[in-house]
């Protein structure tokens, strides 16, 4: 005879799996910002960034945006891999590097 399932631990169980993954997103989130260096706009001015980029229907700049994200994440990987001083110290002028660009994408 088989073994009744008991539901409520397997409820219990993936509600705190889907916490976990909700927090595990916030905090990445937090962390691609900080990464960036948009953590030095306001919570407005993010807002509004981030309003435009999910009402930009235009493929042509969202694949623009990927390549350039996928780029970002590629150089940030290599620079990370030698030294994780380097790293803190190299993510200094990347800010500066990454605003006016899309500052400029964000107004074409």
């Amino acid at each position: 005879m088989r073994k009744p399932r008991d539901f409520d631990t397997e409820l219990k169980s993936l509600e705190d799996k889907t916490r976990d993954l909700k927090a595990r997103k916030v905090q990445q989130l937090g962390e691609l910002v900080i990464s960036t260096g948009a953590d030095a706009f306001s919570a407005e001015e993010l807002a509004g960034a981030l309003i435009v980029l999910a009402e930009t229907k235009d493929a042509g700049k969202r694949e623009a945006w990927a390549k350039r994200g996928a780029a970002f994440f590629r150089g940030r990987a290599r620079r990370s891999a030698p030294s994780s001083d380097r790293d803190a110290g190299g993510a200094q002028p990347q800010p500066g590097g990454t605003q006016p660009a899309s500052n400029g994408a964000g107004a074409a």
